[in-house]
């Protein structure tokens, strides 16, 4: 099989694939060196969300790597450049003042702060998703390897996330909480957003579109299920739907952090075919459990540690673990292996390389 053949195989559950497909993404300091490992030019994609930029770019050294996946997403207009008000700081098309942090660009002042109304959502300017230049990069990759890879369309911070991020993530919730006026509205208008930059995607081609919103803490919900199903349910089934009424052959996957089992058959039920990233060591993750629940229902993406095994773990103890998810999770397919997160710095290459070894060497099927 090639790499898109053993990708929908796995996902798809319709069969069992030659091996337990393999996808990773890693940060900048680990791009650059691998990049130079592999003597491979890193070409940085930089997207809406510059925090997404490490999803969708240096495809050319992912698949030398061994990825069975590329992926693409929306980026920054043809000729576009965030204003920079001082040295470190950006304004991205969302209004917000944002700042270079330890690992990523941090929202430092949310445009909708003192938003009370629902006229404040209705006034503030939002970024077009029909910009010309928009998906240069992503109709670039998508066609370079779409005969031989599976190529997924980013579309994260799909509605919660980018949501919160124009408030302010403590108002933002309390206000949830107490039913202000101008949540829904403006709810529906990241919708929107979200909807034409999907819609796009699925248009290029792709074989599965990464929606996405963290939802999870360590020890649970961030929010009760209660209200996820009354305020983010529907829409995210209606984001599914519009995706679909495009291709109705797309695969939706689902990424949300942390410890969310409460909602997971409700994801299936809203068209949801693949769920990541399978945090590892939360409430109702355990593997054994996930897949006897839901294996017939649903597909898993991810579940590798990045807390402690990934940074700290010896390459021994990386391998032991992936093998033995991959023994549950990837009986008889319907797993794609994965760490629970982009790679980070504190991640040495060689753990890097142990884990993609680890998962060509134990994910073959007898």
């Amino acid at each position: 099989m090639n790499s898109k053949e053993r990708v929908l195989t796995a996902l798809r559950r319709s069969g069992t694939p030659d091996r337990v497909p393999l996808q990773f993404d890693l940060c900048r300091k680990l791009t650059d060196d691998f990049g130079k490992k592999y003597n491979i030019p890193i070409h940085y994609t930089t997207s809406y969300f510059e925090d997404v930029t490490y999803r969708i770019s240096a495809n050319e050294l992912r698949v030398a790597m061994g990825s069975d996946c590329v992926v693409v997403g929306g980026s920054l207009p043809r000729g576009y450049s965030h204003p920079v008000p001082q040295e470190g700081r950006i304004i991205n098309e969302f209004g917000m003042l944002m700042e270079q942090g330890p690992l990523y660009m941090q929202t430092i002042e949310a445009p909708l702060r003192n938003a009370t109304t629902v006229q404040d959502v209705s006034n503030h300017p939002f970024p077009d998703p029909y910009a010309k230049g928009r998906f240069d990069d992503a109709k670039k990759y998508a066609e370079m390897y779409k005969k031989n890879y599976f190529i997924i369309g980013d579309l994260e911070l799909t509605i919660f996330e980018m949501s919160w991020h124009l408030v302010g993530l403590e108002k933002f919730m309390i206000d949830m909480a107490v039913g202000e006026a101008y949540i829904e509205a403006l709810l529906d208008k990241v919708k929107e957003f979200s909807i034409g930059i999907g819609k796009q995607l699925v248009e290029l081609g792709v074989d599965g579109v990464w929606a996405g919103d963290d939802f999870g803490a360590q020890n649970g919900m961030l929010i009760s299920p209660k209200m996820w199903r009354n305020l983010f349910k529907p829409r995210h089934a209606e984001v599914f739907q519009e995706l679909k009424s495009v291709n109705p052959n797309v695969m939706i996957m689902y990424h949300t952090d942390g410890a969310v089992a409460p909602i997971l058959e409700d994801l299936v039920e809203i068209g949801v075919d693949v769920f990541n990233p399978v945090q590892p060591n939360v409430p109702g993750h355990e593997p054994d459990a996930l897949k006897s629940r839901l294996g017939d229902k649903l597909s898993f993406w991810g579940a590798i540690d990045q807390q402690y095994l990934l940074p700290q773990g010896t390459p021994e103890e990386i391998e032991t673990n992936v093998a033995e998810k991959i023994r549950v999770l990837g009986a008889g397919g319907g797993y794609m292996c994965s760490p629970a997160h982009i790679v980070q710095s504190d991640v040495s290459m060689e753990n890097v390389e142990a884990f993609i070894a680890a998962v060509k060497k134990h994910g073959v099927y007898k």
